[in-house]
């Protein structure tokens, strides 16, 4: 049985915390990436709202940027970023997260972020001493990729679960190195390639070598573009996040950015089915 004192409490922090979501907390995240960072946080203002949360979104994005590329136009002080140098853009006001990333393509491979991941660290450091820093674990290729990333030199990884290996341990020894906390969106994407239920299994009956449009393979479970139809031309992309894997994506980004309750999440895009979030949700909450 509760004291009158504790019930008293009790009700004093349960009215808090209803004004609080009611009035929501301002989070300004700061976005240093590529193609990858866009895709993993695209659906990230919906679920931030849903929490109760003011988002403001920076965005310092390049397609197919690396950290060598990043680090060297702010170095030169380029306008590279819609008119703005990175400097001039991370001094804008007070950033209480900063990510990083890698290019999906060199993720594996822990040489090609040195020198280059600690120098921007220590940028993002000078200007926004207060900011939590991140570095976001991107996800593998699609199992049915064509290549997979490099893991050294020109060594490329053979394999999906290869390249994941890979690009997780490369993300977490330069987290290590440099004291950063890791967004762990390739461990979701591998979660699901992993399941027996949720795996995409690339169509065996579709005639890839004479494909007739309109039609495509059958791509369930796919967290991938792969396969579609352009100008009466069948194109693939193994690499990029179709809307469900932009949604398990922005799931991970919410947990470990905001601290989101991911399993009480109630938006979800209408391309994914009930079953899928509700995996996706689990997947996240794990991690």
């Amino acid at each position: 049985m509760l004291s009158r004192f504790q019930f008293f409490l009790y009700l004093l922090l349960s009215v808090c915390i209803t004004v609080q979501a009611q009035t929501g907390k301002k989070v300004r995240l700061f976005i240093i990436g590529n193609s990858f960072s866009g895709n993993a946080a695209y659906f990230l203002p919906q679920l931030a709202k849903e929490g109760g949360y003011e988002l403001e979104l920076g965005r310092a994005e390049l397609g197919g940027c690396s950290v060598e590329r990043h680090w060297k136009l702010a170095e030169a002080n380029e306008k590279a970023y819609k008119g703005k140098s990175l400097r001039e853009m991370l001094s804008d006001g007070t950033w209480d997260i900063v990510t990083i990333q890698q290019y999906s393509l060199l993720s594996g491979d822990p040489e090609t972020y040195r020198p280059y991941a600690q120098r921007l660290v220590e940028l993002i450091r000078s200007l926004q001493p207060n900011a939590k820093i991140y570095i976001h674990q991107i996800w593998a290729y699609r199992n049915d990729a064509k290549a997979f990333g490099k893991i050294k030199g020109e060594e490329r990884a053979q394999t999906d679960a290869d390249m994941h290996q890979h690009v997780r341990a490369a993300y977490h020894l330069i987290a290590k190195e440099l004291g950063l906390k890791v967004i762990p969106t390739g461990d979701a994407f591998r979660a699901m390639a992993t399941s027996k239920k949720w795996a995409y299994k690339k169509d065996p009956n579709y005639n890839f070598d004479a494909p007739q449009s309109p039609n495509l393979p059958d791509q369930t479970n796919s967290l991938h573009v792969g396969y579609r139809w352009n100008n009466n031309k069948l194109t693939f992309d193994a690499n990029h996040a179709n809307t469900a894997g932009c949604y398990l994506g922005s799931l991970v980004w919410y947990k470990t950015l905001l601290g989101g309750n991911v399993k009480k999440v109630k938006f979800k895009p209408t391309e994914v089915s009930d079953q899928m979030a509700k995996q996706f949700r689990k997947v996240a909450a794990s991690l």
